[in-house]
């Protein structure tokens, strides 16, 4: 309003206007009797006189009639105008009583949310209480009966039968009848009649409140199923330096099949995961008869770049890398990346190219040319090798592998004695098989469900292998948020509870659980625990391990307190995060496991444990974590316990 005045003139009706607007900031902080006049002084100058008057806190909220719906739920949504402007934290908030009229209105819309469609909520009543500066607000509601959804019949073309429907919405029928429910009942309907190929579906939902009987609302389903249409040909524009080849043939085995948008979804998922387009628009248009052609339309992404990282571990210490990278190698979309990163223990070069679909198939190539000079605690090392792996999805969720891996290792410093060592200049090669069942949601920041990982490796001289073992690894997680699960689209459920429940709601628990073993092919009995050099061994005790222990401190150690690995290892995780504020998370856990030094004798002997807490940060790509672990039972010369520093989830 001020602009306003510079640019066109004081007059006293903008003046009034001042004056008002004014008022209404002062009122929305809590000085509800705030008053304000204005004095024109002279052509271009105003003086307002403000009266500020107490400022107003709330003292409760009465409500007057509500049986289903409990009290402190209401209240939440009556302050929660309020709340929006100031911290959570803050008990006292001040008296708004345009809030409390929103206030009322949120309440209004819970009811018929949860079915009550003939409630009444009345506007708000105040009572000021002079002496204490303090409001009592008094919402009179009239509930009404709660309607739920009654019989629910088909009509049209329908093709499968009524149970086989009402299959796909039964857990709307289920709930409180409201609109937004009966609206998404098409959206169902349609969705499953597409996944069978009946593109041109036509469903439309009509419910009848009048005509319910003891609160069962009727609802009748027009369905017009249409004739089912197949695949036809694929086209493709929009693309600059990638071939059109590669879109096309993504699609071109859909050819003749019965259309499917979920089959299409999955594509349109796996083309955008590769990081060439920043548009992708899939648009079936319909040819001769009954067939549908893909028109694709793209906007490529930009396919090279380079960049920066800074970094640090408690073990590591400081990190910097530098990274270029081509997604579009030679107009292809297969990527190549060179990286090249350094730490206070050491170095790693890495070339990195990629083939997400192989031959035109669904297997995924990888090849990757490494160089590493590392020093551990006792001995340093330099590996140069390469690896290639074909994996293909079985499932949406399981994914299968086969890798081989040639490597050769040098030790070039050792404070640890040769014969506890190994072999200290070797070749190693060995050929694997991975498989990985990952039912999680959202794998990066709070994730749900199970993942089962699990790895067999065979080193042998007939891959021209300087040292021959087998080594199996397997690795299960379980994670369960105890917040509900996100909901359908389209339908409105918004249920917050008390804050103590909503605090709740954003905790999870963590369950985790690894085992591996290796063993020789060529020695047993007592050399048996050091025929296997000390960098194919197993380290326990970190990070993402027992956190009571320092990085690799678990376990065997030489004279020197140098660690020395062991054959078979075992870790179990148990982990509870909670919100502190924003993005930062709280997290208490404990830890147990164990690192034996042969694999002759597996088994849970001498288990370690750590109970600890840290601090989480939420980042897109997975948290920050500053954890410490305490060792319950420590041993002569072991720490009382160990902090650890370090990015991405523990297990």
């Amino acid at each position: 309003e001020i602009t306003t005045v510079e640019e066109y003139g004081l007059s006293p009706a903008r003046a009034d206007d001042l004056a008002f607007f004014l008022e209404v900031f002062y009122r929305k902080h809590g000085y509800a009797k705030v008053n304000v006049h204005y004095v024109i002084e002279s052509q271009n100058r105003v003086r307002l006189d403000i009266t500020e008057g107490p400022l107003m806190t709330l003292s409760k909220v009465i409500f007057d009639g509500n049986i289903k719906e409990p009290t402190d739920k209401l209240f939440e949504y009556v302050v929660g105008p309020t709340r929006e402007r100031y911290s959570k934290l803050q008990k006292n908030l001040p008296f708004v009583a345009a809030d409390m009229e929103e206030g009322a209105n949120l309440v209004h819309r819970l009811y018929v949310a949860e079915g009550f469609l003939d409630s009444v909520v009345d506007p708000p009543r105040y009572v000021f209480h002079e002496q204490s500066n303090q409001v009592d607000v008094i919402i009179p509601i009239h509930e009404g009966r709660q309607y739920f959804f009654g019989i629910t019949s088909f009509s049209g073309r329908t093709i499968y039968d009524s149970e086989t429907l009402r299959g796909q919405m039964s857990d709307l029928l289920q709930q409180p009848y409201t609109d937004a429910r009966v609206a998404d009942i098409p959206r169902r309907i349609e969705a499953y009649y597409k996944a069978r190929g009946y593109y041109d579906v036509k469903v439309d939902a009509t419910a009848a409140p009048d005509e319910a009987v003891n609160g069962q609302v009727p609802v009748n389903v027009v369905i017009s199923a249409g004739p089912v249409y197949h695949f036809d040909g694929v086209t493709v524009n929009g693309l600059d330096r990638l071939h059109p080849s590669y879109v096309i043939k993504r699609f071109s085995r859909l050819e003749g099949k019965t259309y499917s948008p979920d089959v299409l979804d999955e594509r349109f998922r796996t083309l955008m995961k590769t990081g060439l387009f920043n548009i992708l628009q899939i648009k079936p248009v319909r040819v001769d008869g009954h067939l549908l052609r893909l028109d694709i339309s793209a906007e490529e992404a930009k396919s090279k770049e380079f960049g920066f990282s800074i970094g640090y571990g408690t073990y590591e210490g400081g990190i910097v890398g530098a990274q270029f990278r081509d997604r579009d190698l030679f107009g292809y979309g297969r990527p190549l990346t060179t990286s090249i990163e350094v730490s206070q223990r050491g170095y790693k070069g890495e070339i990195l190219y990629e083939d997400p679909f192989f031959l035109d198939t669904d297997f995924a190539f990888k090849a990757r040319l490494a160089a590493i000079r590392f020093d551990f605690d006792g001995y340093s090392k330099f590996d140069l090798g390469g690896r290639v792996e074909l994996t293909r999805k079985i499932t949406k969720q399981d994914e299968a592998g086969l890798i081989f891996s040639v490597r050769h290792v040098k030790i070039i410093d050792a404070d640890i004695k040769p014969k506890f060592l190994g072999d200290q200049n070797y070749f190693v090669n060995t050929l694997g098989f991975t498989n990985t069942l990952d039912m999680r949601e959202s794998p990066f920041v709070t994730p749900r469900g199970f993942l089962v990982n699990n790895t067999l490796d065979l080193a042998s001289s007939a891959f021209g292998s300087d040292i021959e073992f087998i080594r199996g690894t397997i690795r299960t997680g379980y994670y369960l948020p105890f917040g509900p699960k996100p909901l359908t689209p389209g339908v409105v459920e918004d249920k917050p509870g008390t804050p103590l429940q909503r605090w709740f709601q954003q905790s999870w628990i963590g369950f985790g659980a690894r085992a591996g073993i290796i063993h020789s092919l060529t020695v047993s009995g007592p050399e048996e625990a050091t025929a296997i050099p000390i960098d194919e061994r197993f380290f326990n005790g970190g990070s993402d391990t027992v956190r009571s222990f320092g990085e690799r401190d678990l376990g065997p150690h030489d004279h020197r307190d140098h660690p020395l690995g062991g054959e078979f290892f075992t870790v179990f995780n148990v982990e509870y995060t909670f919100p502190i504020f924003g993005e930062l998370q709280g997290a208490v856990f404990t830890d147990a496991g164990n690192l034996l030094p042969t694999s002759e004798e597996p088994g849970l002997d001498d288990m370690r444990y750590a109970i600890g807490a840290g601090l989480r940060y939420k980042l897109p790509v997975g948290p920050i974590r500053l954890d410490y672990g305490v060792n319950p039972d420590p041993h002569p010369q072991e720490d009382f316990g160990a902090f650890h520093f370090s990015f991405g989830f523990a297990f």
